[in-house]
């Protein structure tokens, strides 16, 4: 039985296996039997350790590690002995110049880059979602709304256009800070290099440079013991960012699912249960998944932060921290992508409703353009303003439709004929140009997407 939930209940199985111990272990051995084939290249050690090296980390198991790990109570060491064992009498080439974080910090970067990989793609595949979905509501004019009261109409597709481009800034902006944190290294104890030196190796940073470039992974600027933590600060960063545009896209769909508004719906299964005693219930519970996710991914951030500080040339504060922090946040914002993503797929835009809204708020909505139109008939900004505002009033306290108290307004009448009422009064005139943003939106998300995914 699992007990948090990565275990199972968020984020998908192939992300999960990245950050599986079995897999931290195979790449821990890889870095190790890397380093070695570098070394024999160089003369350093024989090309028969390198040999055995490279079959022991085929060999080794979680398990060989676990028991090592019982006695010298430090992760790192316990893979080396277990290698060392089973490499046989070539096993003290093991390890030779490295310090521990030369594999751990090298296997984060292994483990960013390919759970990043997962990220990328799945994005990709929310993005186009948006897009199609957009390009489908092209045509609709729904009813704009700030601070929850009808603002000017617009097209539904606006809204999809500003999703568009939440989720490909968010990937963007992710892309650059996974390029600048897969990043290894292979420095030595406070990353001087100077075991190596002393070892006779005559490049040791063309030893890094080519493990690491096997291993698709950058060498660093500079470090210390460690990889500067500024960079993976900068990556968790910036996947929060990415789960508060995800929050604010499920937020929005939350909304107008809502009864009294219903313009668009998480689609309901046929035979899904929203609620255990009230049978009519049919919540959006996939987008309350992404804004309650959300909540804990900006969390994730404070400790990612507060990692960049380390004593010295490092100390042990941070290790613990990222072994919760980094499977938590790649497996949490995948799962937000592909909730979301079901999400959008399956939405259901309730095109009577959007229409039944328009007409009963249709006059609100155009209130704007009423002062417009006053004004270019000879009227100042501010008074014509200041009329639209007491006949809204008026409206409110009346309960009389904005619109019939226009009509009935004895100043407006001074200035404007009742056929050019009405024609104020058409929202599908008052659009802007919502519908073209939209498009070059669109167009936009699918040429970036081309850069992003070439291969589709």
């Amino acid at each position: 039985m699992w007990i948090h939930p990565i275990e199972s209940r968020y984020g998908s199985e192939s992300m999960r296996s990245i950050f599986r111990q079995e897999s931290r272990v195979r790449m821990m051995a890889e870095v190790e039997a890397l380093y070695a084939r570098a070394l024999a290249r160089r003369g350093i050690i024989p090309e028969e350790a390198a040999d055995s090296i490279e079959r022991a980390s085929k060999e080794v198991s979680v398990d060989d590690v676990i028991e090592e790990e019982r006695v010298t109570k430090h992760e790192t060491m316990a893979l080396v002995r277990a290698l060392s064992r089973k490499a046989g009498s070539y096993g003290e080439y093991v390890h030779l110049g490295l310090t521990s974080n030369d594999i751990l910090d090298t296997v984060m970067g292994l483990q960013i880059r390919e759970a990043g990989k997962l990220i990328v793609r799945n994005a990709a595949s929310l993005l186009r979602s948006i897009i199609r979905r957009g390009e489908e509501s092209l045509d609709i004019i729904c009813l704009g709304r700030t601070h929850g009261v009808v603002a000017d109409p617009m097209p539904l597709s606006m809204k999809f256009a500003y999703w568009s481009y939440l989720v490909r800034s968010s990937l963007r902006r992710f892309i650059s800070a996974l390029e600048e944190a897969c990043v290894g290294k292979l420095r030595g104890a406070v990353g001087t290099l100077a075991a190596s030196i002393e070892l006779g190796i005559q490049d040791p940073l063309g030893v890094e440079q080519e493990v690491l470039s096997s291993l698709g992974l950058r060498p660093p600027e500079l470090t210390t013991q460690v990889v500067p933590r500024d960079k993976l600060a900068s990556l968790i960063v910036s996947m929060s960012l990415f789960s508060s545009a995800l929050d604010t896209i499920a937020n929005e769909i939350r909304n107008l699912h809502r009864t009294e508004i219903g313009e668009i719906r998480e689609h309901f299964e046929e035979k899904q249960v929203g609620s255990s005693t009230m049978p009519h219930k049919m919540n959006p519970i996939g987008s309350e998944k992404v804004c309650g996710l959300a909540r804990l991914m900006r969390s994730l951030a404070i400790a990612a932060l507060e990692n960049i500080v380390l004593e010295h040339e490092r100390d042990l504060t941070n290790s613990s921290v990222e072994r919760v922090i980094l499977p938590e946040a790649f497996l949490l914002l995948e799962e937000q992508i592909n909730t979301l993503a079901r999400v959008i797929d399956s939405l259901d835009i309730e095109r009577d409703r959007i229409e039944e809204n328009l007409r009963s708020y249709a006059d609100l909505s155009l209130s704007e353009r009423l002062m417009i139109s006053l004004v270019r008939k000879g009227l100042g900004r501010q008074e014509a303003h200041e009329i639209v505002r007491k006949i809204s009033l008026r409206s409110r306290r009346s309960s009389k439709r904005f619109l019939d108290e226009v009509m009935q307004d004895e100043e407006i009448s001074k200035v404007m004929r009742r056929e050019e009422l009405e024609e104020v009064f058409k929202p599908e005139s008052y659009l802007g140009l919502g519908r073209e943003i939209s498009i070059k939106e669109f167009e936009s998300a699918k040429e970036f997407l081309k850069e992003v995914l070439p291969n589709g």
